[in-house]
């Protein structure tokens, strides 16, 4: 039995990339089928967590073609439900430490390949609405995924709408 407690998180960075509608990006996990989620991805040691975010783009999503629109103020945390524990990332996390983004999709959808990378996470993906993105996460992910609809509200409208894209 692993204990809980004594284990670190795993720090982390994730995206909500917006497209021009104002739709936000996520992928079908390949290991976990029903399982919908938004890119995330460790961070290297001594790297900078902007930089990160990008880099894992262009690793899950095969482009890095956006722009960060803004970064969430607060590290997010998340503990792994115990069936997992010991076993997800070698059993040497009891959770991830997040930093969020908000991004902009500069590119076309002809741009997203999820076959650059020599293992896939994802298998499908699509573009739905900011407050589905609840509904759609496991369960361990629900309450960072209900923050980022809250807190990112902001940028899921269309960019032909007036008015600036910043809070």
């Amino acid at each position: 039995m692993v204990d809980h407690e004594s284990l670190p998180y795993r720090l982390n960075v994730g995206a909500v990339l917006f497209s021009k509608d104002g739709l936000v990006f996520v992928g079908q996990r390949k290991d976990f089928p029903d399982a919908w989620q938004l890119p995330q991805g460790g961070v290297d040691e001594g790297e900078n967590i902007r930089l990160a975010v990008l880099r894992e783009l262009k690793e899950e999503i095969g482009t890095g073609k956006a722009e960060i629109l803004a970064e969430h103020p607060e590290w997010l945390l998340y503990d792994l439900p115990p069936h997992l524990l010991g076993v997800a990332w070698k059993g040497k996390y009891r959770g991830q430490r997040q930093r969020w983004f908000a991004l902009r999709f500069t590119g076309e959808d002809a741009d997203i390949n999820l076959h650059t990378h020599e293992h896939p996470e994802f298998e499908d993906w699509k573009w739905v609405r900011l407050d589905e993105l609840p509904h759609l996460a496991v369960a361990f992910k629900r309450d960072i995924y209900e923050r980022l609809a809250r807190d990112f509200a902001s940028y899921a409208r269309h960019t032909s709408e007036k008015g600036p894209l910043t809070p």
